[in-house]
């Protein structure tokens, strides 16, 4: 067996020791404040960019492009992994969490310019993407290089998502769905690691924002105004 998974089988017995009775008021149910639903890549840990280590705390969601739709006979519909605990559990705050130098985005981009191919499975994903980033590629300053394109592609992006959470009849009015950017390049202004606000509700503009979350406006930074 790869040493590697048995090193992680070592840790988890740390981790089973260190938790063995934080699953004593969630054990049989769950009630989590929290749905996250985030990009899945190695080095964006969904549980400890917000310091989370009480099971039951946050519902985590994970899939390229941090996507909160997925297509049935019906049409689009939000994704049943995000839907379940705001359905079910009584979860009042949806958070989608796109990231700096995002590679679905990065994907997504490439092929609406280049035309690059990728595996049927990815291909699936990406085309869930194109045509909510596809404005968003047009609309690009012409001065911004790659970096800077996927990067304002990053926000675009997690906007579509929230729009389509806001839009939905699943989604109830009483539900906040905010949108951010976890920051691991130094992208933005604040320490590497921090997770910044960018979409509250539907609302973008920057000094809205801090002005209507003043205890939260050192946190509220966009890289694109489109």
């Amino acid at each position: 067996m790869h040493s590697r998974f048995v090193e992680m089988l070592q840790r988890n017995a740390d981790h089973a020791a260190a938790f063995r009775t934080r699953f004593d008021d969630v054990q049989d149910s769950q009630r989590p404040g929290v749905v996250t639903v985030c990009c899945s890549d190695s080095r964006v840990l969904q549980d400890h960019i917000w310091g989370n280590e009480e099971p039951g705390d946050v519902f985590t969601c994970g899939n390229i492009g941090n996507r909160v739709v997925q297509r049935t006979d019906d049409g689009e519909v939000v994704s049943g992994d995000v839907l379940y605990p705001v359905e079910h559990t009584g979860t009042k705050t949806v958070v989608v969490v796109g990231h700096t130098g995002c590679g679905a985005v990065t994907a997504t981009y490439d092929a609406l310019t280049d035309g690059v191919s990728e595996p049927a499975g990815i291909e699936h994903c990406l085309d869930l993407l194109k045509p909510r980033l596809e404005a968003g590629v047009e609309a690009l300053p012409d001065d911004v290089d790659r970096a800077g394109a996927i990067n304002r592609l990053v926000e675009y992006n997690v906007d579509r998502q929230v729009e389509f959470l806001l839009d939905s009849d699943d989604i109830p009015d009483d539900v906040d769905v905010i949108g951010v950017v976890y920051d691991f390049q130094d992208v933005y202004s604040g320490e590497r690691g921090e997770v910044h606000v960018i979409n509250a509700n539907g609302e973008t503009a920057v000094e809205t924002l801090r002005d209507d979350h003043e205890e939260i406006g050192g946190r509220i930074e966009r890289l694109w105004q489109y």
